[in-house]
């Protein structure tokens, strides 16, 4: 049934004792994009979690779950690169727009935008749909960027000009302009509301960056290490969530280790573990306050027979609503 507003979670119900999740309607997006990376490949992304069965794994728990097919993206091979500090970014931006467009269109059905990548700048439009949707309605989101890479980096600070690792500075209003001005409007996020979970690759230029955007709240693997995934996710969600109408989640399957996602063009050891990633998506979804859900950089071309693709497919299944017991 088609609704005219977000989604508001149902009260969770009981069955034999046991507390069952809200289910909700879900639009999938697929945006097969490669050109923000070095390496090629993530344009088989959305593919791969698409047969790794993610669509029946989201109606098993209950899901009412519609495939609204892959956004546009221009063929690298078709286009000129650009400028070197900023590889791509016309085509970039174009397919960032569009894509902000269906997640709005998405919304306004009432349904909750599960956008595929592709490398990690489509973020760019996912949360300028998400952000412009509420700015609609006079309220503001919070993001929970998790990820191994803060990905705050611009055309003036990136060592390799690859707009994937940008696309959180583009959100906060530092640029690149193109990016950051989608849905004419900037920045899309406020600092205050903006959580970096997991990090462990930072570039000295990115630490700079975060200062001069103002987000204080950065966990990284120490701390996860040192505190916990419980205690992290508890307060990275209460900062995303402080005086928003909720979260969107951008997850990068390098922030898990590469010995349990080996599929990712830019891995790093000493990630989040199997168990970990899991908790890290129940705790998000016994919160209920999320409005939107993005999974990228999974890689098909460097995978060991779609694990990564499988394993990032029972993520969002446990950030969806799907339990132990």
């Amino acid at each position: 049934m088609s609704r005219t507003g977000p989604y508001i979670p149902e009260s969770a119900s009981l069955h034999g004792g046991i507390q069952s999740h809200p289910t909700r309607p879900i639009h999938i997006l697929g945006v097969p994009l490669d050109l923000g990376a070095s390496r090629r490949g993530v344009d088989m992304g959305p593919s791969a979690l698409r047969v790794a069965g993610l669509e029946a794994r989201l109606e098993a728990l209950g899901h009412q779950v519609t495939d609204a097919g892959d956004v546009h993206v221009p063929i690298a091979e078709t286009r000129h690169l650009g400028e070197t500090n900023a590889r791509y970014l016309a085509e970039i931006t174009e397919t960032c727009t569009s894509l902000a467009a269906m997640v709005e269109r998405a919304l306004e059905d009432g349904a909750t935008p599960l956008v595929l990548g592709g490398d990690h700048s489509v973020a760019a439009g996912t949360v300028a749909g998400v952000s412009a949707f509420y700015r609609r309605r006079q309220q503001k989101i919070g993001l929970i960027w998790i990820d191994a890479h803060s990905d705050i980096n611009t055309p003036a600070t990136s060592p390799s000009g690859n707009v994937h690792g940008m696309p959180v500075a583009a959100l906060l209003g530092l640029g690149p302009d193109a990016l950051a001005n989608i849905a004419n409007f900037s920045p899309k996020i406020d600092p205050e509301n903006t959580v970096l979970v997991g990090v462990r690759d930072i570039d000295q230029t990115e630490k700079e960056n975060i200062r001069r955007a103002g987000i204080s709240e950065v966990y990284t693997m120490r701390d996860i290490d040192e505190r916990g995934m419980r205690a992290v996710m508890e307060e990275a969600l209460r900062a995303a969530g402080r005086g928003t109408a909720g979260y969107h989640v951008s997850l990068d399957m390098d922030w898990v280790d590469p010995e349990d996602a080996p599929g990712v063009g830019t891995p790093v050891r000493g990630g989040a573990t199997y168990r970990e990633a899991h908790l890290a998506m129940e705790i998000l979804a016994d919160h209920g306050r999320l409005l939107s859900f993005e999974l990228v950089e999974v890689n098909p071309v460097l995978d060991e027979r779609n694990r990564t693709a499988d394993l990032a497919v029972e993520l969002i299944s446990s950030a969806f609503g799907k339990k132990i017991l």
